[in-house]
């Protein structure tokens, strides 16, 4: 017997909201479904991530201000996202005297939305994910993924 995990992306309607719709599956033999969930619960402990559903989005998305922020790893969590916060701050600002009116409130609409995904959703360090990816590439969860 098998638990299958079923999940979508975008709309399925057209024409939708979106440019795509996804829907995929991942089943796991029951045998090995609590250690599956045992692995999944520690590393989501290891990251403040209890409460919250972890979204591949934030794994595959490429998060710039992370890229720019000097030594971003290294930072403690408290100092990370007052980093980041603080970079998002300077490039609306930025955005605001180039006169890009459009590309503004883009920009800034992105990121108070990245700010409710990922701080309201109690999750108390919010710029984890690239720490959060290379955990996993690093070999977390791969025998649970291979007998999936």
């Amino acid at each position: 017997m098998y638990l299958c995990y079923i999940d979508e992306s975008g709309t399925p309607e057209v024409p939708g909201n979106t440019s795509h719709y996804v829907l995929a599956g991942l089943s796991i033999p029951i045998e090995h479904w609590t250690s599956c969930d045992k692995e999944i619960a520690t590393l989501k402990g290891r990251f403040k991530l209890q409460n919250a559903e972890i979204h591949t989005a934030w794994l595959v998305r490429d998060y710039h201000d992370q890229d720019v922020i000097k030594d971003f790893d290294k930072l403690d969590s408290a100092r990370r996202v007052a980093e980041v916060q603080e970079f998002r701050r300077k490039e609306l600002l930025r955005l605001q005297r180039i006169n890009k009116p459009d590309l503004y409130r883009q920009t800034k609409k992105n990121y108070e939305k990245l700010f409710r995904t990922f701080i309201l959703q109690e999750r108390k360090d919010s710029h984890l994910s690239k720490k959060l990816q290379i955990e996993l590439e690093d070999g977390d969860l791969l025998g649970c993924l291979q007998s999936a």
